[in-house]
């Protein structure tokens, strides 16, 4: 019979997450989910359990083709030893939350991912002593002098879409060395499931180009960016009825829980959302059409389509887990 091998891959207990994996080599997988067989790590080197009771669960939950040979990656969520849900799986949570809802508002979701690619801890394209030009030149640039790092880029792009993953496109960012991706699913708990596939798929890859990347908001202090994960999201309700009274309600539930949206949208935020370079100070909640520099952008389409349409989060930082980040917006956004 043939071995698969099988990538387990999941969140560990550190703060931000991190992502692990471990590979288990299996003869005559059906490549049914069920049929993936539940497997344990060592909590206790992941941050999630103590030496003398250390024995975590992989449950699988979904299954990405990796390569030509049978190679798959299998998201699993972590369970205790009980085969209850460990207290850093946010997806359980958020697979409860989303199951109690008797009428399926049809969620869509386009996660703007930024990150850095960097070497020897600094940016590609950062000098070893001192720094580069200012920004300016290098978003959605071309040229050496204005990209690095583009190889790792579409190679990235091109292994999520043959997996599965809907990414819709990429660019060079406002800084050397940064880019972004934005990854799309009309399901929310695929929707977050692709983002952290395509962000452990993004890890994995700049091993083979001997480089890191660097998901922290501002890796790079003074007149820099910071990186964030723009979460562009919509239920059927804005999509097809809307009207600006909605959107209006819609924005102020948003103001109301500001402050708790803004403590489960990743670790550090406060060094990027300063106000500047084009974000909201982070005690501050607004919005604008078309503005960049608000909590939320309503996008031009929106406003002038009857109010119909979506919105785009700004806030979220390129560390959030999106369990805990679409498990805000879908409570805000049902109780609006």
């Amino acid at each position: 019979m043939k071995n698969v091998v099988l990538e387990y891959v999941w969140l560990d207990g550190f703060q931000p997450q991190n992502l692990r994996s471990k590979v288990k080599v299996i003869e005559g997988w059906s490549g049914h989910p069920d049929s993936t067989p539940v497997w344990n790590f060592d909590g206790s080197s992941t941050c999630q359990a103590v030496g003398n009771d250390s024995e975590c669960l992989l449950q699988p939950v979904r299954k990405y083709e990796y390569g030509l040979h049978p190679h798959y990656l299998v998201l699993c969520e972590v369970m205790n030893a009980d085969g209850t849900p460990h207290e850093t799986n946010t997806r359980a949570q958020l697979r409860r939350d989303v199951s109690q809802h008797t009428v399926e508002p049809e969620f869509w979701w386009g996660f703007e991912q930024e990150y850095f690619i960097t070497s020897a801890g600094r940016p590609l394209g950062f000098p070893p002593i001192g720094m580069p030009d200012p920004q300016g030149r290098y978003y959605c640039g071309v040229g050496g002098n204005q990209v690095r790092g583009r190889a790792l880029v579409e190679t990235h792009l091109q292994k999520c879409l043959n997996m599965g993953i809907k990414l819709t496109g990429t660019n060079a960012e406002v800084a050397i060395g940064q880019w972004e991706y934005q990854c799309f699913a009309k399901d929310t708990l695929q929707a977050c499931d692709d983002l952290w596939m395509s962000r452990y798929v993004l890890h994995r890859m700049a091993e083979q180009f001997d480089c890191d990347i660097d998901l922290s908001p501002k890796p790079v202090a003074g007149d820099w960016n910071g990186s964030g994960c723009h979460t562009n999201f919509s239920n059927k309700h804005m999509r097809e009825v809307g009207g600006e009274k909605y959107f209006a309600n819609l924005l102020e539930s948003l103001k109301t829980r500001h402050a708790l949206h803004i403590a489960g949208y990743g670790e550090n935020n406060d060094q990027r959302l300063t106000g500047e370079h084009e974000t909201q100070h982070i005690e501050t909640f607004s919005w604008g059409v078309a503005d960049r520099g608000a909590s939320i952008r309503v996008p031009n389409v929106t406003a002038n389509h009857g109010w119909k349409g979506y919105v785009e989060d700004r806030r979220p930082a390129a560390n959030c887990d999106p369990y805990k980040v679409a498990m805000l917006i879908v409570e805000t956004v049902l109780d609006a």
